[in-house]
């Protein structure tokens, strides 16, 4: 009986927890929306020597159907960026470093895009769940490593020459998978 009662003490308590947790605030990729200063809403890391922080990320659903007699794949992918991640310190040159932050959120776009074009490209087959697994995994890899570099080769926004390149390198490619946007 103790056993019974503890069990369901700790599935309440789980619940509780699922149901009392705050749903993450996001702001969807929008290409008329870019994201303002107001945007960033976390306590900037003081410990770091960086000005601004954009945390952003792919968000993908799916399902599939057999009713019209073949498969069909049935999926939506999002691009988010997450205020409540994101932060900006008191800085001098606010437009430009705000442009640097908009093309992390821009290069997380591009990769949802071609999410989107790979789920459109995909046909089904038996392991559907390990095969867009794998899918996602490796574009998402692709996106931590372009931030990575981006910020590499722009000194983290230092270098303009650079961060030029990138804005129209990132533009190209947005225009390339325009069909794919959402």
């Amino acid at each position: 009986m103790r056993a019974l009662i503890a069990i369901l003490v700790l599935v309440f308590a789980c619940n509780f927890k699922c149901f009392s947790q705050e749903k993450k605030e996001k702001l969807r990729w929008q290409e008329d929306r870019p994201l303002r200063w107001e945007d960033f809403k976390a306590e900037p890391d003081e410990s770091t020597s960086y000005s601004a922080n954009t945390n952003s990320g792919i968000a993908y659903s799916w399902d599939y159907s057999t009713a019209s007699g073949k498969p069909v794949l049935n999926h939506e992918v999002t691009s988010n960026f997450y205020p409540n991640l994101s932060w900006v310190k008191d800085i001098k040159e606010k437009e430009y470093l705000l442009a640097h932050e908009q093309l992390h959120f821009d290069i997380t776009e591009l990769h949802a895009r071609k999410l989107r074009k790979a789920l459109a490209e995909y046909e089904i087959g038996r392991n559907i769940r390990l095969d867009l697994k794998r899918i996602y995994n490796n574009i998402e890899t692709e996106r931590t490593s372009m931030q990575k570099l981006f910020d590499k080769e722009t000194g983290h926004s230092e270098n303009r020459e650079a961060e030029m390149r990138w804005r129209k390198y990132i533009s190209g490619e947005l225009e390339k998978l325009k069909e794919f946007s959402s």
